[in-house]
């Protein structure tokens, strides 16, 4: 099943690590290496966040997120986005803005360094929302119990995360914006219509995914309480639901959510490939390599039931978005290592996978605990 799984990214990872050497040398092959290591630290709660929505997804819809999901990844996010974020912030051409980016590698750096506060504040909107929907929806299982006990209760009240985001958003727009380093000078206006474009495309996109999902439940009521295979057949029809999971326009849709979080993931990536190389091509497949292997990552999780066997993984990963959220917002003004990025998200989901390790045992020893107690039996 691993090498199933993990093939592709195996082979890709071989055929771009030979291609960089015969066009970069060794250097690019060193470069191609680090930066497919820097992707993967830093998304691999990416993989278990999409993990968590891919599963609700039918095999065929799996498949098209490997395949076409894996295309847009690398090549829309890792080669085609810094070309039209140039191409767009400096008002130029998108053919001049490759120019730019093949024969000007500095000025092209520096373009997609000045467009930072837009990419930060976007992405950081998104995955704060991510973040605050989790912590405030009430859930069967709680992994710091003494924090999301009271932020359920208090979710309970209507687009309470809404709220709280935009107050974020103010108060970084007035505050880390007002005095960039990135491209320099006051940035509250582009942080502010970038943030609110990031809060309005979670809640069109994720509003139409959770529409379909509603429609998941309502087929699989239908199921359970009605019977007959005819109305079954017809409310999965409806709402885009097969035997194994969605299918049809819900899946589309939780296809382009899918899509959309892996955007907002890659922007850290992205901007911090920068501090390695400014070779366009050359971080397109050492990010693509990553890209990949985080996608094999999300499948396997899917097929071997992860989720459902370490139950606090999600939690770990959902904490890990909210810290790279607080992390993009800052890094408007302040610079901020990616090792440190990196090491936030695999400390946390470390955390959540060994405090699921320990309930699985306490579990497991206190059903053997119940079946060695002696059966009383009474007698006269």
């Amino acid at each position: 099943m691993l090498l199933r799984t993990f093939g592709w990214s195996f082979a890709i990872t071989v055929v771009g690590l030979a291609l960089a050497g015969v066009l970069w040398g060794w250097q690019g092959l060193a470069i191609v290496g680090i930066l497919s290591i820097l992707e993967i630290s830093l998304s691999f709660d990416n993989a278990v966040i999409n993990a968590g929505i891919l599963r609700k997804m039918n095999a065929f819809w799996q498949k098209i997120f490997l395949t076409v999901g894996i295309l847009i990844a690398v090549f829309g996010m890792r080669l085609v986005f810094p070309v039209v974020i140039v191409a767009v912030t400096a008002k130029m051409g998108p053919i001049e803005a490759v120019n730019l980016a093949i024969n000007d590698k500095p000025q092209y750096e520096h373009l997609v360094t000045a467009a930072h506060p837009a990419i930060a504040a976007f992405g950081g909107m998104f995955l704060l929302m991510i973040f605050l929907d989790f912590i405030f929806e009430e859930r069967e299982h709680k992994w710091l119990g003494w924090l999301e006990r009271p932020l359920a209760k208090m979710g309970k009240l209507d687009m309470l995360s809404v709220i709280i985001a935009l107050v974020v958003l103010m108060v970084t727009a007035m505050t880390v914006a007002t005095d960039v380093a990135h491209g320099g000078g006051d940035k509250s206006a582009t942080v502010l219509l970038s943030g609110v474009a990031g809060l309005l495309t979670y809640l069109v996109v994720g509003g139409i995914s959770g529409y379909f999902e509603d429609k998941l439940e309502e087929a699989e009521e239908d199921e359970d309480e009605d019977g007959p295979a005819e109305k079954t057949a017809a409310a999965s029809k409806r709402s885009g639901v097969s035997g194994v999971g969605l299918a049809g326009k819900a899946a589309f849709f939780m296809f382009l959510y899918l899509e959309v979080i892996d955007a907002s993931f890659s922007f850290d990536g992205v901007i911090s490939a920068f501090a390695i190389t400014n070779d366009i091509f050359e971080m397109a497949l050492g990010l693509g390599i990553g890209a990949m292997y985080i996608r094999s990552l999300t499948v396997f999780l899917v097929r071997k039931g992860t989720l459902d066997d370490y139950v606090y993984l999600e939690h770990g990963a959902h904490y890990a978005i909210g810290a790279l959220a607080v992390i993009l917002l800052i890094t408007i003004k302040y610079e901020i290592p990616e090792v440190v990025t990196g090491l936030i998200g695999v400390v946390l989901i470390a955390m959540s996978f060994w405090s699921s390790v320990r309930k699985n045992r306490q579990e497991a020893k206190l059903g053997e605990n119940s079946r060695a107690e002696p059966e009383v039996t009474s007698g006269v």
